[in-house]
């Protein structure tokens, strides 16, 4: 049989409401404030056709560079051939939201912020360096007084 090459072929999956997330969009949706320079992660609501992102933008990030009253304008990257394309993307609010990527490293510029400032206080100087993780210590297993114990299934019965 042939198949199509629509603009939604294939999509059955991606473009699926979660469970029990089905029905109207939530008036929240539509009251994140965005600015230009948000990262925002694309992920398309099939509850709203109108101003839904190609597949291709499905599961993308990238930065707003444009707001208007009920969409915002997304800046992404897309891989053709052996180069990198900035597209830009005019997509509604119902199908972006605002990503978390840069939560830890946010959290991370708070914190050492607040540690320098402490240390400032008692007049210390402080390393705000990351170190990496160091393996864990060796250690020694021993089967004395830990014999070994046959594990067998527990048999079905009825209870009728």
């Amino acid at each position: 049989m042939p198949h199509s090459f629509g603009y939604r072929a294939r999509t059955r999956d991606m473009f699926k409401r979660g469970f029990k997330k089905h029905g109207p969009i939530k008036l929240s949706t539509y009251l994140v404030t965005y600015r230009v320079g948000d990262i925002v992660d694309i992920k398309a609501n099939a509850a709203q056709q109108k101003g839904m992102p190609h597949k291709y933008y499905h599961g993308r990030t990238g930065i707003v560079y444009n707001v208007t009253p009920n969409a915002v304008g997304v800046i992404v990257n897309k891989v053709v051939g052996n180069r990198y394309i900035e597209k830009r993307v005019n997509i509604r609010v119902e199908h972006i939201r605002h990503s978390k990527c840069r939560q830890e490293f946010l959290d991370r510029v708070q914190k050492n912020h607040d540690e320098h400032v402490a240390a400032r206080e008692r007049g210390e100087r402080v390393t705000l360096k990351r170190s990496p993780v160091l393996p864990r210590g060796a250690q020694t297993i021993s089967t004395s007084g830990n014999e070994p114990q046959t594990m067998v299934p527990v048999r079905y019965e009825t209870t009728i």
